[in-house]
């Protein structure tokens, strides 16, 4: 599953983009990358073997982290007593995440992306981690794309491409988050592939600009309007 979010910001003098930039190392550094991404491993009910994180100059942060599906067994002895239990690791998976920010636009409207790519294996099924990343992040636009790749073979020797059923990911999503969005579906469930791309329908202008600005103003009702089209571009996937 692969989970793309863009948030937008109005930044226009050094001060503001200084004070944007602040923001992003202190709320999405790599350790803060790597905390959210452990909490996604278990809600899916993963182990997290390792971690390998990184900050970049002068900005932006990586993380990547292998996990593990765990299958538990238990001896027992003729009594029926439990001697002993072993966890073994089954199916390796991993955790990724790429944070693009970008404060180079000559409009002043920042951005942030971030790319987040869940490798699975076995029984584990990362669309249940869905609310939980959009309750970690900021989102005007999101694009999840979700495909099932491989296969494995049941008892009888024959290939098992899917064990869980999909219609659509925006069933994994919580009705109260999908009613702030427009949502498209693509669906191909004979090829496996799924996708989901979402924009936000309404704009909490506030939120957009420095504390203490005035959103109301002509000049920032136009930022607005040009972080809109951005959202659209990108939604639309449109040339500038």
């Amino acid at each position: 599953m692969s989970f793309n979010l863009y948030d937008f910001a109005v930044a226009r003098t050094e001060s503001e983009r200084s004070s944007y930039i602040a923001y992003l190392h202190q709320h999405f550094s790599a350790e803060r990358i790597t905390a959210i991404l452990s909490e996604i491993a278990r809600i899916i009910d993963a182990e997290v073997l390792s971690v390998s994180a990184q900050d970049y100059d002068p900005w932006g942060a990586s993380s990547l982290v292998l996990m593990s599906d765990l299958a538990h067994g238990e001896t027992v002895d003729a009594s029926g007593k439990v001697v002993s239990s072993v966890g073994a690791h089954l199916t390796k998976s991993h955790l990724c995440a790429h944070t693009y920010p970008d404060v180079q636009d000559p409009r002043g409207i920042c951005s942030f992306r971030i790319d987040i790519d869940i490798a699975t294996c076995g029984t584990i099924v990362p669309l249940r981690a869905l609310n939980y990343m959009f309750e970690s992040f900021e989102n005007d636009v999101v694009i999840i794309d979700y495909v099932v790749r491989g296969f494995t073979r049941d008892t009888e020797g024959k290939r098992v491409y899917m064990d869980h059923t999909v219609r659509s990911i925006q069933d994994f999503i919580d009705p109260k988050i999908l009613a702030d969005y427009e949502c498209e579906d693509l669906a191909l469930p004979g090829q496996n592939i799924w996708q989901t791309k979402m924009i936000r329908n309404e704009l909490d202008a506030p939120e957009y600009f420095a504390p203490g600005t005035d959103p109301t103003t002509p000049d920032n009702q136009g930022m607005l309007a040009k972080i809109r089209r951005e959202m659209s571009g990108i939604y639309r996937n449109l040339p500038d």
